[in-house]
């Protein structure tokens, strides 16, 4: 049962990430729109892969974000994320579903980016990796 729970809140945390990448991406401008907003830059969909390092958590999942103005969003309804992406693409992320949370914090560069997520009780912890997906709207 407490594994189970582990893997729900990791799937949670980089869910989070990934959907809110995702989301981003439904309604990212051209590219001179984009250019002009540092915070836009990072808009799109994204493809989020987390690694557990610490804990009896899934070794690696995959997950899809959207990012949008710089607001990460789930692309699930099935748990709850919050996440923001600065204009140098710092990013941090929290998700949380049947009462369990995990967050997660790194840097978005170009079309990448890695970070650290651990769950809220710090029993499962390790890093996650992301690129940006291609879209017909670049």
């Amino acid at each position: 049962m407490q594994n189970v729970l582990l893997k729900n809140a990791l799937r949670l945390l980089f869910g989070a990430t990934l959907a809110g990448l995702l989301l981003a991406s439904a309604g990212t401008p051209s590219d001179a729109a984009r250019r002009a907003s540092p915070v836009r830059a990072f808009d799109g969909t994204w493809s989020v892969v987390i690694y557990t390092e610490v804990g009896d958590c899934d070794r690696s999942l995959r997950y899809s974000v959207r990012i949008a103005d710089g607001q990460v969003y789930a692309d699930q309804q099935n748990y709850q994320m919050s996440g923001v992406v600065a204009a140098n693409g710092v990013i941090r992320v929290t998700v949380a579903e049947g009462g369990r949370s995990a967050s997660g914090a790194g840097r978005l560069v170009g079309n990448n980016g890695s970070g650290r997520w651990r769950t809220s009780t710090g029993e499962c912890g390790g890093v996650w990796t992301a690129v940006r997906r291609p879209s017909s709207e670049y």
